[in-house]
């Protein structure tokens, strides 16, 4: 690439970064306010929720990843135009190729990381996500160790834990056994945590007591100890097989179901609409960029309204992938709509190519454009008299 051709490049790369960044964060935040349940009614702790909440990020991303190529394409070619960068170098002779290589090249890289979200990322890390709240469900410290109540595990087990910090630490734990024959058992400890070993699940206490209580005749006996193991995996629930859903299964899995596999024989349209929708995803970069392209990759003055060129851009982009999103819907009534997932983005990018390399547009575009471009600079002189007459009413 040029000189130029390199500049925009890098200035795209480092905007779209930053919006995709945003973009993920904002949605991130939003869906793990959902999950937050993790963490009270759950009891895990906060380094597991937000383990959890991230392995949904590469499918956010995906999502957001057309939206944030969008935003660092406005704000690139509008700085461009404002700086006089555009109307420079179309003055110097250069071919309007010289702004659409950096752009095309940019949408491919967007793309590329698309597909690899869209087929192979965003699927392991959903059913990764399937995984753990499946492990949340049957977990032992979010079904029965709960602060400040007691337990009931089963018939003769009691729980009781004052506070669970978030190490996964148990302070201030109380255990009553009644389950044996003869023996009445009773545990204090001052701390405990639950840990895997050996395939077997153990409650380690430190600092505590037993006191032991015979049936029969009464006696009581008491225990001291630093550590103390409790065996508890005759009481953990034995986790389901987790029915992972057309979003969660990898293509190898969508095109060839194994044998027997119920959710795949009786949602075959969810299945088929995955399929293609996966597939289609990386071809909307390629739209918007050349929409925004189409849009505002011409050179003008700082004198001229570029308001319209960006509205326009945006609105675009945002409808087609609304109608994107609406032939997906149809896909599962309709099978044949899935061709409309690719027509839908490629429709858009031969549309705005085909705008961009006009050496000069239809008379009714001009037209449309005059007008709007008129109505929004008489918008702009109204709301500079408000102003104005705000700003001189308070003096």
């Amino acid at each position: 690439m040029k000189t130029f051709e390199r500049y925009v490049f890098r200035r795209l790369t480092l905007a779209f970064f930053m919006a995709l960044t945003a973009l993920s964060g904002v949605v991130w935040a939003t869906q793990a306010l959902r999950e937050l349940d993790l963490v009270t009614s759950k009891g895990q702790t906060i380094v597991q929720f937000v383990g959890i909440t991230m392995l949904a990020m590469p499918f956010l991303v995906l999502a957001v990843a057309p939206f944030a190529l969008l935003i660092a394409l406005v704000l690139v070619l509008n700085s461009l135009s404002q700086d006089s960068e555009l109307i420079v170098i179309t003055a110097s002779g250069a071919s309007r190729n010289i702004l659409r290589k950096p752009v095309l090249l940019f949408a491919c890289g967007v793309g590329l990381l698309s597909a690899f979200l869209a087929l192979y990322l965003s699927p392991a890390s959903l059913s990764l996500l399937r995984n753990e709240i499946t492990r949340v469900r049957v977990d032992l410290v979010a079904n029965i160790v709960k602060p400040g109540r007691f337990i009931g595990v089963e018939d003769g087990l009691t729980f009781h834990i004052r506070n669970r910090s978030g190490d996964g630490q148990l302070d201030g734990l109380m255990m009553h056994d009644e389950r044996a024959a003869g023996t009445i058992s009773t545990y204090e400890a001052a701390r405990g945590r639950i840990v895997e070993a050996a395939d077997h699940t153990l409650l380690v206490m430190q600092d505590g007591t037993i006191q032991r209580r015979t049936r029969g005749s009464g006696a009581i006996s008491i225990v001291r100890f630093q550590s103390y193991a409790f065996d508890l995996s005759s009481l953990i629930p034995q986790a389901a097989e987790p029915t992972y859903k057309a979003t969660e299964r990898s293509m190898r899995e969508l095109l060839s179901p194994p044998p027997g596999d119920s959710y795949a024989a009786e949602n075959q349209d969810r299945i088929l609409a995955e399929i293609h929708d996966r597939l289609s995803q990386p071809l909307y970069p390629f739209a918007f960029a050349m929409i925004v392209l189409a849009c505002l990759g011409t050179a003008r003055t700082t004198r001229q309204n570029r308001s319209v060129a960006l509205l326009t851009a945006i609105t675009a982009c945002i409808a087609l992938r609304t109608v994107g999103f609406g032939a997906l819907t149809l896909v599962s009534a309709a099978p044949a709509a899935r061709f409309a997932l690719y027509a839908v983005p490629v429709a858009g990018f031969a549309a705005a190519l085909w705008l961009s390399l006009m050496s000069s547009r239809p008379a009714w575009i001009v037209s449309l454009v005059t007008r709007a471009e008129h109505l929004a600079e008489r918008a702009e002189e109204f709301l500079s008299r408000k102003r104005a007459d705000r700003s001189g009413g308070v003096a």
